[in-house]
């Protein structure tokens, strides 16, 4: 199941992922708020806590996932990924060199860390 984090900055769209996660949650809470952030502002600050096994997501749900990341590719800033499985964390930091942006794994005990550094607005260069 997907559930919105609130209390986030209005730049930032949070959600919190437990138990079977499947296509109808991405469609139904994942993708609106995207579309959602995308549409006011052209970037996406994206957190994501992860305390359910990636096992858990349908391939429905997969499959949407990677929708999502295609069709956002160029819009994507800061990801902030929270799990205490070791396997997330490494791919979340990993991931930062496949797409524009940044994107980093956190632990649990550092949900505090992970919303301040994904809230964070990065200084844009002017030319």
């Amino acid at each position: 199941m997907l559930k919105y984090i609130n209390d986030l900055e209005p730049h930032v769209v949070g959600i919190h992922a437990e138990g079977e996660v499947t296509k109808e949650d991405m469609e139904k809470v994942l993708l609106p708020r995207i579309d959602e952030l995308v549409q006011r502002q052209g970037e996406i600050n994206y957190l994501l806590v992860l305390e359910t096994d990636v096992q858990n997501w349908t391939a429905g749900a997969w499959w949407d996932d990677m929708k999502m990341g295609l069709k956002n590719f160029t819009k994507w800033n800061r990801i902030a990924v929270v799990s205490d499985q070791k396997g997330v964390q490494w791919f979340s930091d990993i991931f930062r060199f496949m797409v524009p942006g940044k994107s980093k794994g956190f632990a649990l005990d550092q949900l505090d860390e992970a919303v301040k550094w994904v809230s964070e607005k990065d200084q844009k260069q002017s030319s």
